[in-house]
């Protein structure tokens, strides 16, 4: 007998050899109608896996993000199937779950893949799912798998097959499909009830530039229909807030291919938003006794030797610049923390000095992959909200719920209320990837959990997402359409103060090391405003708002009286225009809505006989009329009370 624990804390006996599905049927029949796979002391199983020592058991269901995973990995096999029935000879390269969905890449040759075949796919896939096909894994050797995709000609699987050993492949099937997985997957295919493939892109062969350009075509399942017909809807809302289609009607940011792919454009109405942003922060940090610092957008690739972001990140920044010096290189600044090492480092701290909190919006440079790039969410140049806290051990934890309380304004003031925060920690077997001794991690790890905690902060543990050099804590937030973003982070380093060496004289008189903590509320100016676009659908809140209100005379007979309310509002700080145009009323409005200004101030005969202006706010329509004195009050009121979305 077996020993099986369960998340409730009960254990159960079972025969040894038993599987998941069959510990499922024991407790419910209806249970093990819906599981999909098991979590079994921690790893994802197929339900059809026996069971043979003692283990701690999940069952996993679609209200699971593995058991979705699952779903999903399983989906891409499905469409597989799919395409190899409609384009016989089709090669496939990878085909994994992603946060909504999957995809495959896959080779057609000289074919093109258009919207119409997507459709046939998708009828195939849904005829093929009602066969109720058995995923089945199967053990195999090397030897046999290089000879199954030989004779398949592709050569995709070959390479894969080549970076693995003998004993550690395995093939799944289902229908008349075999694919090289190691899974796990879903009973069969009759859980997989509606079907929609999303989007076509392309993907270069093992996202290198040099390899070839694959198609990676895009889907999404669901256990039932109802599901799907709200996530398409979710989908058209969310092309109307796309943040490429409203930074271009809302005049915000542009690209130029002659300025370079992934480096934006900031318009004067963008910059405004931004420069709101940066002032917001600016202002708390200041209250918060934060320092500003400014550092130069290049350093000498030994600075970068030192941090360790060379080894780390050198085949993901620009070229080095080299200069008239015989072997003197730069580099484009990839991270603002060594630059911010160096200013603590000039001059002698002592122990009363710290916490110094160092805090830069500093524009830094990636390499990113043209496929890769996608508007402000994925540049090669972006500014991060940047600061790096130098404190003493003992003040690690106080200094780490701080920063926490920082993040948790910068949310509540936009809006952003529904978020988890994941503490992101080393894999637990490979600490190759990682910097620093196991000491000192477990140090920096422990503190974000006990300060985490002490916030009462909801949490997720991930293994394997830490930085290089050290733990951190993500803010994982979810948008007005429900779709989950990450934004904002804290990070905790020992390591960096060791690589360059930095000291503080303590209370014995003796060389400290201090400790680093790296945060960004933001993460980076670009991302947080795509986000913060598609969350508001472009109306953004009266303070952040690059146009707060204009002024829509009746005719050009009142463009007079209206240029006097705006010198008196602007006098107030409140940025207003005058639509002088000579159009109807009417449609002086409908522009002013679709270019979500807050408000509109219209004036005609009788407002200016009276002193007044006829208020509309956008979205409501009219609010009443008020004098220029009320209309003043009332602006800079709902600007000082920061409200955010209505």
């Amino acid at each position: 007998m077996i020993n099986v624990f369960f998340p409730d804390g009960a254990v159960r006996q079972y025969e040894n050899g038993i599987t998941a599905l069959n510990i499922a049927k024991s407790i419910s029949e209806g249970l093990a109608r819906k599981v999909l796979a098991a979590k079994v002391n921690g790893q994802v199983w197929d339900l059809s896996r026996p069971i043979t020592t003692d283990i701690e058991l999940q069952l996993l269901t679609w209200n699971d993000i593995e058991g979705k995973s699952t779903f999903w990995h399983s989906s891409a096999h499905l469409m597989a199937e799919a395409l190899e029935a409609i384009f016989p000879g089709v090669k496939l390269g990878i085909g994994p779950a992603i946060e909504k969905g999957f995809y495959y890449d896959i080779d057609l040759g000289d074919r093109q893949i258009t919207e119409d075949d997507l459709r046939k796919v998708e009828v195939k896939m849904a005829e093929l799912a009602r066969n109720n096909s058995i995923y089945s894994r199967k053990e195999i050797s090397k030897q046999d798998a290089i000879a199954y995709f030989t004779e398949k000609g592709d050569e995709y699987k070959l390479e894969l097959i080549d970076g693995l050993n003998d004993g550690e492949i395995t093939f799944y099937s289902q229908g008349n499909f075999t694919d090289l997985c190691r899974g796990p997957h879903i009973p069969n295919t009759g859980f997989i009830k509606a079907v929609k493939l999303t989007n076509i892109a392309g993907a270069y062969w093992r996202g290198d530039e040099k390899r070839k350009m694959l198609t990676r075509i895009y889907g999404i399942t669901f256990p039932n229909q109802k599901e799907l017909d709200e996530y398409v809807l979710l989908l058209e809302e969310a092309k109307k807030r796309d943040h490429r289609k409203l930074g271009k009607e809302l005049e915000l940011f542009t690209f130029s291919e002659k300025v370079g792919l992934g480096l934006p454009l900031w318009l004067p109405k963008g910059a405004m938003l931004r420069e709101r942003l940066q002032q917001f922060l600016q202002k708390a940090q200041i209250e918060t006794g934060y320092l500003p610092v400014i550092t130069p957008h290049i350093g000498h690739k030994n600075l970068y030797i030192t941090s360790g972001h060379y080894e780390k990140y050198g085949k993901d920044s620009f070229q080095p610049i080299k200069t008239p010096q015989e072997g003197e290189e730069f580099f484009l600044k990839p991270m603002n923390c060594p630059h911010h090492c160096e200013i603590y480092k000039a001059i002698p701290r002592s122990y009363k000095d710290l916490p110094l909190r160092l805090a830069e919006f500093g524009t830094v440079y990636r390499y990113e992959q043209h496929g890769e790039l996608h508007g402000l969410t994925r540049v090669r140049g972006f500014t991060q909200d940047d600061a790096h806290l130098f404190c003493r051990p003992d003040q690690v934890k106080d200094e780490f719920k701080k920063v926490i309380d920082l993040v948790l304004y910068v949310f509540t003031s936009l809006s952003f209320t529904d978020y988890t925060a994941q503490i992101s920690l080393r894999d637990k077997d490979d600490h190759s990837k990682y910097i620093g001794t196991d000491e000192n991690w477990e140090i920096a790890e422990n503190a974000i959990i006990e300060a985490s905690a002490e916030k009462g902060l909801s949490t997720v543990i991930e293994y394997g997402e830490a930085a290089f050099y050290g733990p951190k804590l993500d803010f994982m937030v979810k948008d007005a359409i429900g779709r989950k973003w990450q934004l904002g982070t804290i990070q905790v380093d020992y390591n960096l103060p060791q690589r360059f060496d930095l000291t503080y004289i303590g209370e014995d008189n003796g060389k400290h090391r201090p400790v680093m903590i790296h945060r960004a509320p933001f993460g980076s100016m670009e991302r947080f405003i795509a986000v913060l676009i598609e969350h508001c659908a472009g109306k953004f809140p009266l303070w952040l708002a690059p146009t707060q209100a204009v002024i829509l005379p009746i005719s050009d007979k009142y463009i007079e009286y209206a240029q006097e309310i705006r010198m008196r509002l602007k006098k107030a700080d409140i940025r207003i225009e005058i639509d002088e145009r000579n159009e109807k009323i009417g449609k002086k409005i409908r522009e002013s809505e679709m270019n979500k200004i807050p408000y509109m101030f219209v004036v005609g005969e009788k407002e200016m006989q009276e002193g007044k202006v006829a208020v509309r706010k956008q979205s409501k329509g009219d609010i009443g009329t008020k004098t220029l004195e009320e209309a003043e009050e009332f602006l800079k009121e709902e600007i000082q009370s920061k409200r955010a979305f209505e």
